[in-house]
């Protein structure tokens, strides 16, 4: 019998694996998207709606090379706009009544790139284990983050909320708990997440959250995201309005948006890309100033990093060896840091280094920068999201990935093909290479599981006084391992800056 779920828009038709006895429903529509519009309602259809194929995913260039091979991506084609907003589940027991933990997945791509369609975030492994799993797609770029006079800002956010939303209208068919949500997601999506911690609309639509590579302290200040709206029209030679905007095609807009990243690289200038020209993205939430979710916050959460995040941004590229001296001390002063007593505390313990010293020859300045910017860009929100909310489970990632030499490291993203439990599919491969070790797979994706069916991973809470880690894949070490606060001193010279 084909496995039928009820929606309050209608009837769909899923398909069930005969090797997993996890079914699935693909490219169910959530929300209609409205040119530079809120999300708006799906009109209901007539008998059952066909649900075994990914929907349209939102327009986006492709990634640049190298990482347009590192990175997961899928794009299927649609029309334009209205068709992208949909959603996947997958399920042990559709229809049931089971109530099961659910986990909702807000993919990464720097607010550009990304979708939930693709077989990196499959949710088999979730649905194996006793979880309903949820992927989606939300308006990027332009269409979901640019910032325009009199219409909404943060579209993107809005989407997910919609999504939220019908997770709790109609997941309980799927045989989910909606009072039993974990809402998951890395890079641009754990952003998302932690806007959405302190978004009133997102109030109540999940419990738990976890955290990868991103926290609250990512978003463009209005002033910064005019900035950005104003040199992207002028690129495109229109006004900076949406009506000016929305005359543009996707074969005009989506190379000049992607464009604007490498000009913020080429020339990091606060005059001219405001605080874009620190963190290196044109689109982001648009708010007026940090806000962190506090103790009441009424959300357990998981958060965390990978030990050498930008790795994925310095060694596919060269920039590893290419990067100077003097763009590492501009970056630690950008950053409000000192450099010679910065830069030094960073350099003691590694390898080559004499601790309380720097000379080319010992350290190279690319080093030194991975270490930097992976600790304000992902590591320290990720530490003061677990200050601010007693309870909350702090992870960090360190299995080091064999290719480039082993250089890349454990670098952004690496976790991923860890925590869908999906090592051997091949669009991992290249980030993470053909023998990558299950039992950390195990162990992490076992994690997420229980925090999300429990709300305890199996370690005990972050807090002031121990700061305890869980450090998955670190080599020479357990293949997961409390660790006391890890990093204590460079963690200690961000107080008051990060």
């Amino acid at each position: 019998m084909e496995p039928l779920c009820t929606t309050r828009q209608g009837q769909v038709r899923g398909r069930e694996s005969v090797t997993t006895g996890v079914t699935s429903f693909l490219g169910i529509p959530y929300a209609t998207a409205p040119r530079f519009g809120p999300p708006g309602a799906v009109e209901p259809w007539e008998g059952v709606r066909p649900a075994v194929a990914y929907g349209p995913t939102a327009p986006k260039a492709p990634y640049a090379p190298p990482l347009d091979v590192l990175l997961p991506e899928n794009v299927v084609p649609g029309a334009p706009g209205e068709s992208c907003l949909n959603l996947n589940v997958w399920t042990p027991s559709p229809g049931s009544g089971a109530r099961l933990p659910v986990m909702v997945w807000v993919h990464g791509g720097a607010f550009a790139n990304g979708s939930g369609s693709t077989s990196a975030y499959d949710g088999t492994a979730f649905a194996r284990d006793g979880v309903v799993c949820v992927t989606l797609n939300y308006r990027l770029g332009v269409e979901g983050f640019c910032h325009l006079d009199g219409v909404p800002d943060n579209r993107g956010l809005l989407d997910q909320i919609a999504a939220l939303e019908w997770v709790r209208d109609n997941i309980a068919s799927f045989g989910g708990d909606p009072d039993r949500v974990t809402v998951f997601g890395e890079s641009a999506g754990a952003m998302s997440i932690g806007v959405l911690l302190g978004m009133e609309r997102a109030k109540g639509l999940f419990r738990r959250a976890i955290l990868q590579s991103g926290g609250a302290h990512h978003f463009l200040p209005p002033a910064s995201a005019r900035l950005i709206t104003a040199r992207l029209a002028a690129k495109l030679g229109v006004a900076p309005t949406a009506e000016g905007l929305a005359g543009v095609p996707a074969a005009r807009l989506l190379p000049a948006q992607a464009e604007l990243r490498a000009e913020i690289v080429a020339r990091p200038d606060r005059a001219l890309w405001g605080e874009a020209a620190v963190n290196m993205m044109p689109f982001e939430p648009v708010r007026p100033r940090r806000i962190l979710p506090g103790p009441g916050c009424g959300v357990d959460l998981l958060v965390g990093s990978n030990r050498e995040e930008y790795r994925l941004f310095l060694v596919p590229s060269g920039r590893l060896e290419l990067l100077t001296w003097a763009r590492l001390r501009a970056t630690a002063r950008a950053y409000g840091l000192d450099p010679g007593p910065a830069l030094a505390l960073y350099g003691e313990g590694r390898a080559g280094a004499t601790p309380g010293e720097l000379t080319p020859g010992e350290l190279t300045p690319g080093e030194l920068y991975d270490a930097l910017v992976t600790d304000w860009f992902y590591r320290i929100p990720a530490i003061r999201l677990a200050e601010v909310v007693p309870g909350s489970y702090v992870y960090e990632f360190a299995w080091r990935s064999p290719r480039f030499g082993g250089r890349l490291g454990a670098c952004h993203s690496a976790e991923l093909g860890f925590v869908f439990d999906r090592l051997r599919d091949p669009v991992y491969a290249p980030m993470l290479g053909e023998d990558a070790p299950q039992d950390v797979a195990d162990a992490m994706h076992g994690a997420w599981v229980a925090f999300a069916t429990t709300g305890d991973p199996g370690w005990r809470p972050y807090d002031r006084d121990t700061r305890t880690t869980m450090v998955f894949g670190a080599e020479g070490a357990a293949v997961a391992e409390p660790v006391l606060d890890p990093g204590a001193a460079t963690r200690e010279i961000w107080e008051g800056l990060r």
